[in-house]
């Protein structure tokens, strides 16, 4: 029998193409706030279902009846920058704990969006210098915003809910999404170095970022763990290291870049998923190829 896999935020823009993905393999649920309609069919091994992710009730209901094998909790509000900041760590928080313990009390394995921005560059008044670099993911986390903020706690959730009901969790922390044909980083390369500070320049194309879920649930570990995604390099195209040092000043005592690798180091998600990204932006960001459907043609 083909397992099931429930994904909030299945429509928002990153979340089609690991629906897109996922279906190759999983019957998908997608929940979202809207249903798509009647009017044309889902995809084969694609289903709707409309809720709200930060009410208790519905998401019971909704897990109860499909009782998935795993859920990928990929629904936020991405950005203090465009909602009231406590709008965005309330319902991040709310729906993070919401859709986990649901998901943990029926025994499905999680997957969940947390966000690079827990590590406190992003959104912060004077953007600190890493650590250490390249960063991994023991990476001291301090934000100053609400979303960073949001995320920290959402992964204090995500061990909680793998303590308690023995189900794994992992948490991926996504550099700045980009898609096919549209790498937005590329406008920020070619301005002020403050536009690319809050990530040190890194970033991660949207197929890897279904790939990485894809790895997670076809992976076998305990527990929680937090996993990377990013591409290889930084988007600028230059040496990582002279960028930070050109920014800050100065590079972290430790610092073990080489040439222009990215600032996130994705050697955890390597080891234990036997992921590596695939896509980087000389490639990609004027690759001209077609958006996934979750609808029948």
């Amino acid at each position: 029998m083909t397992e099931t896999v429930l994904v909030t935020g299945g429509l928002g823009r990153s979340g089609r193409w690991i629906c897109d993905r996922l279906a190759e393999t999983y019957r998908v649920v997608c929940v979202d706030l809207d249903h798509p309609g009647w009017e044309i069919p889902a995809r084969e091994r694609i289903d709707f279902r409309a809720a709200d992710v930060t009410d208790g009730a519905e998401i019971q209901d909704i897990v109860s009846e499909l009782a998935p094998d795993a859920v990928v909790h990929w629904a936020a509000l991405p950005s203090p920058e465009r909602h009231a900041g406590s709008r965005v760590f309330e319902t991040n928080v709310g729906a993070t704990y919401t859709v986990l313990d649901a998901a943990g009390r029926a025994g499905a394995d999680i997957v969940w969006a947390s966000s690079e921005s827990a590590y406190g560059l992003a959104f912060a008044e004077e953007t600190p210098l890493p650590a250490y670099l390249p960063m991994d993911e023991g990476h001291p986390m301090a934000p100053e915003d609400p979303y960073g903020t949001s995320k920290v706690a959402g992964e204090e959730v995500a061990k909680m809910v793998a303590r308690r009901d023995g189900v794994s969790v992992a948490s991926i922390r996504p550099s700045w999404i980009q898609y096919p044909g549209e790498y937005n980083c590329r406008d920020v390369a070619e301005g002020d170095l403050a536009g690319g500070a809050g990530n040190c320049w890194s970033y991660v194309d949207v197929r890897d970022v279904a790939g990485i879920v894809a790895a997670v649930l076809a992976s076998d570990f305990d527990g929680h763990e937090g996993f990377h995604a990013a591409a290889a390099d930084n988007y600028v195209g230059c040496p990582t290291a002279d960028l930070v040092e050109e920014f800050w000043g100065e590079v972290p005592t430790r610092c073990e870049l080489a040439g222009e690798q990215s600032a996130l180091s994705t050697a955890k998600a390597d080891g234990l998923l036997d992921w590596a990204p695939e896509h980087g932006w000389r490639e990609a960001e004027d690759e001209d190829i077609d958006k996934p459907s979750l609808l029948a043609e």
